[in-house]
């Protein structure tokens, strides 16, 4: 990712408080400079416009992925390492992981090899990109349907998780 200058992080961390509080609509310009203390024109000597600001809170958010899922790689753990990692992430920042999955990725303004950073992990376990699109979709659909809620009552999502990654262990190296 591109070095921010000190206002400039200032601004994305003011940013990523008000989506991991509220939401992707807690963010608007008015609110970010609201935090801030200043008047929203000044955080366009920054950032172009909102969706850049987004932007970086997406790299961010895939970059912490990427960490979190090398380091469960890292220590050995398989498929199933990584599927506890990604749903880590998920739960522990469910704002920022909607914003970040939701919606198209805004490829060209995120910084180059930040995407496949946070896939790399996944595509060195499975067999080939197919059989990793397979899991990430498994693990996006599981993480999602746990943030809202759609489990039944008494649901054992444990049990969900490990069976969806096993599902997938021919798909392991």
């Amino acid at each position: 990712m591109a070095e921010l200058s000190p206002r400039a992080g200032q601004i994305v961390a003011a940013a990523r408080e008000l989506v991991e509080a509220g939401g992707a609509d807690a963010l608007t310009m008015r609110a970010l400079a609201a935090r801030l203390g200043i008047r929203a024109p000044s955080l366009y000597k920054h950032f172009p416009d909102k969706s850049a600001v987004e932007a970086e809170l997406i790299a961010i958010a895939l970059a912490e992925l990427a960490t979190a899922l090398e380091r469960a790689e890292h220590d050995g753990g398989g498929l199933a390492a990584l599927g506890r990692a990604y749903r880590a992430y998920a739960l522990g920042h469910p704002h920022l992981y909607r914003l970040m999955s939701a919606g198209p990725l805004p490829r060209d303004l995120l910084p180059a090899g930040v995407e496949e950073r946070a896939a790399l992990p996944l595509v060195r376990i499975v067999r080939g990109e197919a059989a990793a699109r397979a899991v990430w979709g498994l693990a996006h659909g599981l993480v999602m349907l746990e943030l809202d809620g759609r489990f039944p009552p008494g649901a054992d999502i444990e049990a969900a998780w490990t069976a969806g990654m096993s599902a997938f262990t021919t798909a392991a190296r």
